[in-house]
């Protein structure tokens, strides 16, 4: 296996002041505590470690990437770990390309609070006014979608109610939005609409329905222009229905239900299954770069970032917005981001309050709690440095955190 890597480097240029220019928002409209308070040094050693134990519990490879943006220069560290591609024995490497699993969701919400800023849909009104017919339920609005507060059943809790089978079943299927909003009608709600918080995929199907609706054109097109573009991400593709990420990129691998099975090679696949809820693929570098400038106010209103701001508790020490999610850690300093479960891959992307430091993190596995619980603890290494709990433990969260149900 390759050694850990830790490297740094300035950056210099328009290219960090851009990212800065737009003035920092919190739900008020003025940075929140620690958004203003110094963070301690990312603590790169523990860090590698908590990459090094993740590979004993079973990822073939992990790595990290820290962006840090001040008003005058950059810096990044990376640290990696492992294989990339367990064939060939390529040594992981922070800028290679993955599926982002459930950080979609981010980029979906964007896109439809920025057609709520052009007043094109309101986020109050009902699904059944953009969509008639569709949930056949018109105390369903646009907020509740977005804040996964629906009620609507997710349909992954039956498709992979059994892991790998349930995997190689859709792996190479198309399914339109409609059939897989159908899969979830068929069940009943978990809740009344507005209720509480309950992670489904099926609320991120029916956004990325709306966005076409509003916009006349494929979801594709929404992400390419009013994001992938104007941030200049050049790693950041929706390649849906293809099966293949295009460059370099790792491959990701799926940990079968049955104890000590081999490790199932999920790369390539439609993620039909997921569309607007999954199926970006990205890098460390690119989603530090949309995080940082997303919470830094590029791109959206102030009006509409603090409407993704509006928060709902979903977990211990963790909330939820509007697509985005909120983590509190153990030294007081609170992260906004998402995490992403697709078969293969572990994605962990958060910045701060003011976008100045942003973590992506990778594992190429799947289905395995250890490693996810570890892949957290990441957060606590890079934004609370070596004050961190040393006993911080993520395990309660598994669940409530799962975009995959197992």
């Amino acid at each position: 296996m390759a050694a850990g890597t830790v490297c740094t480097r300035a950056l210099l240029g328009s290219m960090v002041l851009g990212l800065l220019a737009g003035p920092a928002h919190a739900a008020g409209g003025h940075p929140g505590p620690s958004a203003r308070a110094a963070l301690p040094a990312p603590d790169t050693a523990g860090l590698s470690r908590l990459l090094r134990i993740a590979l004993a519990q079973g990822a073939p490879g992990a790595m990290a990437r820290i962006d840090e943006r001040n008003l005058v220069h950059g810096t990044v560290h990376k640290a990696t770990e492992g294989v990339a591609d367990r064939g060939t024995g390529r040594v992981t490497d922070t800028a290679d390309r993955f599926r982002i699993g459930s950080v979609t969701k981010t980029f979906t919400a964007v896109v439809l609070l920025q057609l709520a800023a052009e007043g094109k849909v309101l986020l109050d009104s009902p699904v059944d006014a953009y969509l008639p017919g569709l949930l056949r339920d018109d105390r369903i609005t646009v907020r509740h979608l977005l804040s996964h507060r629906s009620g609507l059943y997710d349909y992954t809790n039956d498709m992979f109610a059994s892991t790998v089978p349930g995997f190689e079943a859709v792996r190479s299927k198309v399914f339109t939005y409609r059939q897989l909003v159908d899969r979830a009608l068929a069940h009943a709600p978990t809740h009344a609409p507005g209720g509480v918080y309950a992670y489904s995929n099926t609320n991120f199907v029916v956004a990325g329905m709306l966005v076409e609706k509003l916009t006349g054109r494929p979801v594709r097109t929404a992400y390419e222009q009013r994001v992938i573009k104007p941030l200049g991400l050049t790693d950041t593709f929706y390649v849906h229905p293809g099966t293949k990420i295009p460059g370099p990129h790792a491959r990701g691998y799926l940990t079968p239900d049955e104890p000590g099975a081999p490790l199932v090679d999920a790369t390539e696949q439609t993620v039909s299954w997921a569309q607007s809820a999954g199926a970006l693929v990205s890098s460390a570098r690119d989603l530090n770069t949309f995080l940082s400038a997303l919470l830094g106010g590029r791109l959206l209103p102030a009006a509409q970032l603090a409407e993704m701001e509006r928060w709902v508790p979903a977990g211990t020490g963790q909330a939820y917005g509007l697509g985005l999610r909120r983590r509190d850690l153990s030294c007081g300093t609170s992260v906004y981001g998402h995490t992403g479960a697709v078969q293969g891959f572990y994605t962990y992307a958060f910045t701060t309050k003011d976008g100045r430091r942003s973590l992506t993190a990778l594992a190429n596995t799947s289905n395995n709690g250890d490693v996810h619980a570890t892949m957290l603890r990441t957060l606590e290494s890079v934004f609370c440095g070596k004050q961190a709990a040393r006993r911080t433990t993520f395990a309660t969260e598994a669940r409530e955190d799962a975009e995959l149900p197992r």
